[in-house]
């Protein structure tokens, strides 16, 4: 049996994650909007055999304060599913993952998004599902800043998601016969409407697009709070979440897989991927200066905006950057689970709000870590081998981020037998080991043989 393997995703900003890495010299001006700039970080990955590319996505620049929005590269990016689609062209074998959420668009058109993706790419695809939280982005769909309280937000999405995954059945895999001589193109018993009449959504179907090669395009989750929790176990293969020790991590892991069990499916049916925001140098001192670098070139009024945003647009002008952070109720209209982790953080350490925007600066709350590549892999083990993580969603910090990690930390992770050589599948199901979901409506169960083993011929 072989070694158990992290699972790597590479989470792509077009000029690293860190708020500043616009400014760093490698950085290019048009990163943001040259699809060449995003082949080339893919190509990478894909290289490095990592198994999937990752795009979030925010349907609204991120704040309206506008001369902080000038000052940052956050409202020049494409939109994920266009981008997606380019990177399934220009690659072969990784996954590509792109965020939607469910808060503004319909359930039978999303399905229909993904299931063309999935086919286009020979089953890479997969849909990391969210729900919208910010004011800005309820105004930009004509609804105001209550427009979804966090839990009714959920509701919904557990329901789109059903729906989404039961469009997603409706061929059954041998429902093309392309039987030309008797006139037959499809096997109509095996097309199947849906029917669904929900509290949000009565959808008919079928779907117009055939099951992929790997069944369903993978569904990923990436909420952390009591409701993100439960929707993950409930319907997320993939999970990304935010932790920053050890002792977090596994308290998260447990739960999740706890709560899947309890929903009736197995713990190796969720994986739990961590972001991670390396800065590598061949030497600490290496590493520490590439960091300091970044963080010196973070502004004081951005510092200070970037941290409102992720605290959920609390106003902090009454407030000095030497200032402890102050007491903030998190009320539950936007995003949860980030804020409270931020704020515990705070509280944790007494930090100022400037020792807050530049704690949050690059990772925004996910695990940073600045050192050599042995020390680098040293944690990354540490959390894969006690239970906190399946792999790692990985952050490259500045332009050439992700280059450092595939030249410093993979060899060391391979030297340890925790990375992979070579791509085990086609699809990116069999890569991460995960089973092709069993079609609802067939009337006899898909063989036993795993995914994984099929695809990798």
């Amino acid at each position: 049996m072989s070694r158990r393997t992290l699972a790597l995703g590479a989470f792509l900003h077009p000029s690293g994650h860190h708020v500043a890495a616009w400014r760093h010299p490698a950085a290019r001006a048009d990163a943001g909007i040259d699809i060449r700039n995003y082949i080339r970080l893919a190509r990478l990955a894909e290289a490095a055999r990592f198994d999937l590319v990752f795009l979030a996505d925010q349907i609204a620049v991120p704040s309206d304060n506008l001369d902080y929005v000038s000052r940052t590269t956050r409202a020049t990016y494409f939109e994920p599913l266009t981008l997606i689609s380019a990177l399934a062209a220009a690659t072969q074998r990784i996954g590509v993952i792109a965020t939607v959420s469910t808060s503004f668009n319909s359930p039978y058109n999303l399905a229909r998004y993904f299931a063309s993706l999935d086919q286009i790419s020979g089953g890479r695809a997969g849909w990391n599902l969210v729900t919208s939280g910010s004011r800005l982005e309820g105004e930009n769909f004509g609804l105001g800043e209550d427009y979804y309280s966090h839990a009714g937000r959920y509701r919904q999405a557990l329901e789109f998601a059903e729906v989404v995954r039961g469009l997603w059945d409706s061929f059954e895999e041998d429902a093309v016969l392309d039987d030309r001589a008797a006139g037959r193109y499809l096997d109509a018993a095996k097309v199947h409407a849906i029917e669904h009449r929900g509290a949000h959504y009565q959808v008919r179907g079928p779907l117009s697009v055939p099951r992929s090669p790997q069944g369903q395009p993978v569904l990923v989750q990436a909420g952390s709070s009591e409701a993100g929790r439960d929707l993950a176990a409930r319907a997320a293969e993939l999970v990304f979440t935010a932790q920053t020790s050890l002792a977090q991590a596994q308290a998260f892991y447990a739960d999740v897989k706890a709560r899947a069990r309890a929903y009736g499916r197995a713990a190796e049916d969720i994986h739990i991927l961590p972001g991670v925001f390396p800065v590598v140098g061949r030497t600490q001192a290496e590493a520490d200066e590439k960091f300091r670098l970044l963080q010196d070139l973070v502004p004081p009024e951005v510092g200070r905006e970037y941290l409102s945003i992720h605290l959920g647009g609390v106003d902090l002008s009454a407030h000095a950057d030497d200032d402890p952070v102050p007491e903030i109720a998190v009320d539950g209209r936007g995003h949860v689970s980030r804020p409270l982790l931020l704020l515990q953080k705070a509280r944790e350490r007494n930090l100022t709000i400037r020792e807050l925007y530049l704690e949050i600066a690059g990772a925004r709350g996910h695990w940073q870590l600045v050192g050599t590549p042995e020390t680098i892999a040293d944690a990354l083990q540490d959390w894969f081998e006690n239970g906190g993580a399946d792999g790692f969603n990985i952050m490259p910090p500045s332009p050439t981020g992700l280059d450092d990690f595939v030249a410093l930390v993979l060899p060391e992770l391979r030297r340890r037998g925790l990375a992979r050589e070579d791509y085990t599948a086609r699809t990116l199901r069999g890569n991460l080991g995960l089973r092709v979901p069993q079609n609802r409506f067939a009337q006899s169960p898909a063989p036993e043989k795993p995914e994984r083993e099929k695809e990798a011929t």
